[in-house]
């Protein structure tokens, strides 16, 4: 759970753009601006539109919105398309399945701007596969993305056509092929240096033949979790000099002159320790740090905060290399609690779910995991995260079954859509929502603005949209109901309602 005492009181800010088929709502006769709220609530509002309070007297908080003052620029928001989404997908009707990509991807829907799928399998694949499984293959004679025509690729393009190719593409590989790396087996294991050339050119012709596909690849992680996963599903481990010599010598040039205009995002990993190192490893060698656009953090290495002093400590020693974040997740579902439990919206805002890090972690890392609220997890990693400088967020799973899965390493994980394909239902969990608050109304370009007056209760964070609209959003994490004030530099102060435990979107127009 995310606690009041450990979430940073830092002013945070998010932008919006305008959403297609909700009301719009006007301010008072006295105010010029047009104010528009939507909030979801533990009780069950799901994005519903309400207006802004009329009560005198002082509100609980004030949030002073300064579009002066700018700061990082949003690249997109969204989640990731994976084989597994795409079975689950695939076994709904006709009518679902289009109905579950529009909510995610249409103007009308939640408008995901930035995505994540995987080179070759994952542990959220259908079983285990690689572009070339025949050992020796250096030249790639027998490359083929043949494995991805069944389920993948198709649902990437009917995604593609709903939201009009409107959002970008990352791809990360959890492996190379066994016979590229040391012990031949797909878990575990390191890129052998004799294969570090070879695997640069299996990306680069990834790439290429997504593209011919008419799926065009924005940027690459080099690796998964490249300090590995203890052997339990598809990996491949790094060092971050290793990587350095890898990005640097290789794969860096490799896509400049194949894939140019491809963007690397190094690390892929948690936001804890090994990221300063990481960052200082590849970020401060200047040939590798040439090739790589900024860093790719997770967020499982704890349950009750975002690691502000390290993102902080990162950023502030790697200027120009922003932080991305690229997977997370409510992971270890079906493990301790009961499938039927996280089927029902109140579970979302309870302290009942528990992640890996609950029963697995070492002893002393036990603190960081204890129980916590899914909902309050999401809402709050996405303001916190905006707040502490991050250029984009992604999800992972997009849509899983019931089950969790289908998942071939039994890591069986939630998703903000969960598919009943026998029964051709659809359950759109709380989170779907908790991300719709920020993809639908911030959108691609927008530039975070200055937000003072949040605090540990009433986290908040403010973006600027290109078409001028100004977007905050609000999370109330108390149980009781408060109200704020939002003071925005030449408009009228606007008053608001907030139930207890609620998110809110404001969207103000020019």
């Amino acid at each position: 759970m995310i606690t009041r005492t450990q979430i940073p009181p830092v002013p945070s800010c998010a932008t919006l753009n305008r959403i297609l088929c909700l009301a719009s709502l006007a301010v008072s006769a006295v105010s010029a601006q047009k104010v528009e709220i939507f909030q979801t609530t533990r009780k069950g509002d799901r994005l519903a539109a309400v207006t802004p309070s009329t009560a005198s007297g002082a509100a609980d908080y004030t949030l002073a919105l300064d579009p002066g003052v700018s700061h990082q620029t949003l690249i997109g928001i969204g989640g990731a398309f994976t084989e597994s989404s795409a079975q689950a997908l695939s076994e709904l009707s006709k009518k679902q399945s289009e109905a579950v990509l529009r909510a995610y991807f249409s103007k009308e829907g939640s408008r995901f701007s930035l995505t994540r799928t995987h080179i070759g399998s994952c542990d959220f694949s259908v079983t285990n596969y690689s572009y070339d499984p025949v050992p020796g293959d250096v030249k790639l004679e027998h490359f083929s993305i043949e494995p991805d025509r069944k389920y993948l690729l198709p649902m990437i393009k009917q995604a593609q056509a709903v939201s009009g190719a409107d959002f970008k593409i990352l791809a990360s590989p959890w492996t190379a092929p066994p016979w590229m790396k040391t012990g031949g087996k797909w878990n575990g294991g390191a890129l052998k240096p004799e294969h570090y050339q070879t695997f640069s050119d299996y990306i680069a012709r990834y790439i290429a033949d997504y593209k011919k596909e008419g799926v065009p690849i924005w940027g690459i992680t080099p690796e998964n979790e490249p300090l590995g996963n203890g052997g339990q599903w598809e990996s491949m481990e790094f060092t971050a000099a290793q990587m350095r010599d890898f990005i640097g010598k290789n794969l860096g040039p490799t896509l400049s002159a194949a894939a140019p205009g491809t963007t690397i995002w190094a690390y892929d990993q948690n936001r804890d320790k090994n990221l300063v190192e990481w960052a200082d490893t590849i970020l401060g060698d200047e040939k590798a740090a040439s090739y790589v656009t900024g860093l790719a953090v997770h967020w499982y290495q704890s349950t009750r905060d975002i690691g502000p002093d390290i993102v902080a400590s990162v950023s502030k020693a790697h200027p120009g290399k922003p932080m991305l974040h690229t997977e997370g997740c409510i992971d270890a579902m079906g493990d301790d609690e009961p499938i039927g439990s996280w089927l029902e919206d109140d579970w979302y805002w309870r302290q009942d779910s528990t992640d890996w890090g609950y029963v697995w972690a070492p002893a002393e890392d036990r603190k960081d995991h204890p129980k916590y609220r899914p909902f309050y997890r999401y809402a709050g990693d996405l303001i916190g995260g905006f707040n502490a400088g991050f250029v984009g967020w992604i999800d992972w799973n997009l849509v899983l079954n019931t089950r969790g899965g289908p998942n071939h390493a039994r890591n069986f994980c939630g998703a903000p859509v969960l598919v009943d394909s026998g029964h051709d239902k659809v359950f759109y969990t709380p989170l779907f929502y908790a991300i719709s608050h920020f993809s639908k109304f911030i959108r691609p370009g927008a530039r975070r603005i200055e937000l003072a007056g949040a605090n540990a209760d009433l986290m908040a964070t403010a973006f600027k949209n290109p078409d001028g609209s100004i977007v905050a959003v609000a999370f109330n994490l108390l149980e009781t109901d408060k109200s704020y004030s939002v003071l925005l530099t030449g408009h009228p102060e606007t008053r608001i309602s907030i139930p207890g435990q609620a998110l809110q979107t404001v969207v103000i127009q020019p």
